[in-house]
């Protein structure tokens, strides 16, 4: 019991790195586009070409450059958290009505005080939005890191595969299922907590 809980743990830490590290680029990078639209294009489709990259090819490139071990799998949930935060962050940034945003220069707000004041607390939802669906796959997919040295609940699960055991595959997966859920329920609960009762309704 007390073996499983700390590959749990240290699975939890792993997704939340990756989706952390993927926030740091994609947040800022959604921002960017919304003020450069005409790249929003092509860095989308960029962004959508790694995500066809099936899981353990993904794992297998960057190996490939980074070793065996936690720091690729990080990486790898990193390239797979992106796409949801940059369309979310994007998406939400760009769905700010232009009245707002026309109303906000005519009090005299910077460029700095709309993004702010305006375009992301009207956002937040969408993007919270981003990093859940974000942190769920990193869950799920963090499971094959195992094999590439990474740790976590793949561990037992592939221990179990190679023995066909069951159970063993069992100890694993049930316990990344139900961080799965958990975790997409206390973001819910943290979306509902910093988030305005207004801006939810808007945005359901």
């Amino acid at each position: 019991m007390g073996q499983i809980l700390q590959l749990t743990l240290e699975h939890l830490w792993l997704s939340t790195a990756g989706v952390l590290v993927a926030g740091l680029v994609g947040v800022p990078l959604g921002i960017l586009l919304v003020r450069a639209r005409a790249l929003a294009g092509p860095v989308m489709s960029l962004v959508d070409v790694l995500q066809t990259i099936p899981s353990l090819a993904m794992l297998a490139l960057v190996m490939f450059f980074l070793g065996l071990g936690n720091n690729s799998l990080i990486a790898a949930l990193f390239v797979y958290a992106l796409l949801p935060i940059l369309r979310n962050t994007y998406t939400g940034l760009a769905g700010v009505s232009p009245d707002l945003l026309e109303a906000g220069k005519g009090m005299g707000m910077t460029g700095w005080q709309l993004l702010r004041q305006v375009q992301l607390p009207i956002a937040l939802p969408i993007i919270l939005a981003g990093f859940r669906v974000a942190m769920v796959t990193a869950i799920g997919i963090a499971t094959i890191g195992t094999l590439i040295g990474a740790g976590g609940l793949g561990e037992p699960i592939w221990r179990g595969i190679q023995l066909a055991n069951t159970l063993m595959i069992m100890t694993g997966a049930v316990p990344a299922a139900l961080l799965a859920i958990i975790t997409d329920v206390l973001l819910g609960g943290l979306e509902k907590a910093l988030v305005p009762r207004g801006l939810r309704a808007k945005n359901i």
